[in-house]
């Protein structure tokens, strides 16, 4: 139903489940219990050092099918597809040019002021 029945009391942002407004709380805080135990880096959640776990492991699990290209992150392997596919999501409200993610649009932007 897109109900989010979990809110933080500090800013009001509200959540689908438990654990993502336990990690959001860390948000608030300088508190990062999460530690890698080979760099001493720390982090507010798990998942933030599972990604984190991967750069000393060298382990990337997510290949692209296309080109056999790997990635430590699924979010990275996403957005490479794209390169193969031609989809360019993130257009400049400016002048229509598209891009393939976020940070190029933004980056575009700039050339606007």
């Amino acid at each position: 139903t897109g109900e989010r029945p979990f809110h933080c009391t500090d800013c009001g942002k509200r959540f689908y489940q438990s654990s993502e407004l336990v990690a959001h709380r860390y948000s608030h805080t300088s508190e990062r219990p999460y530690k890698c135990e080979v760099c001493g880096k720390s982090f507010i959640n798990s998942s933030h050092l599972l990604i984190h776990w991967r750069i000393h492991t060298g382990e990337r699990p997510y290949k692209c099918e296309e080109c056999g290209r790997r990635f430590n992150v699924s979010s990275h392997l996403v957005i490479h597809r794209r390169i193969h596919t031609g989809e360019r999501p993130y257009k400049c409200d400016e002048c229509g040019k598209s891009f393939i993610n976020s940070s190029n649009l933004t980056q575009h932007q700039r050339t606007h002021n």
